[in-house]
């Protein structure tokens, strides 16, 4: 199994602002086939350290996350995140 997190660090930090990116992210669930699990989450420390939300999504194999990342619906959905963030950072690890 490959778990996939990501981190994002938005521009705009105001709570509605992250509530729209995370909708926006959960626009992916139930819509790429190679999904096995899959949620996001708002940080509710709000530090300055912190990051803003965390997407976590599990896959079968390594195959499975490489047909996620050229999905359309994940390349539509990650521009718009690239365009609100501030920073993005992922790991990728066999479990």
């Amino acid at each position: 199994m490959i778990m996939h997190i990501v981190l994002f660090k938005l521009k705009d930090r105001r709570p509605q602002e992250v509530a729209n990116a995370r909708e926006k992210l959960m626009e992916l669930a139930g819509r790429v086939p190679q999904l096995r699990s899959f949620e996001v989450g708002a940080d509710i420390v709000r530090s300055e350290r912190a990051f803003d939300l965390a997407l976590l999504a599990t896959f079968d194999s390594l195959a499975d996350l490489q047909a996620y990342q050229v999905h359309p619906h994940h390349v539509q959905v990650g521009s718009h995140m690239r365009g609100l963030a501030e920073a993005i950072v992922s790991v990728d690890y066999e479990k």
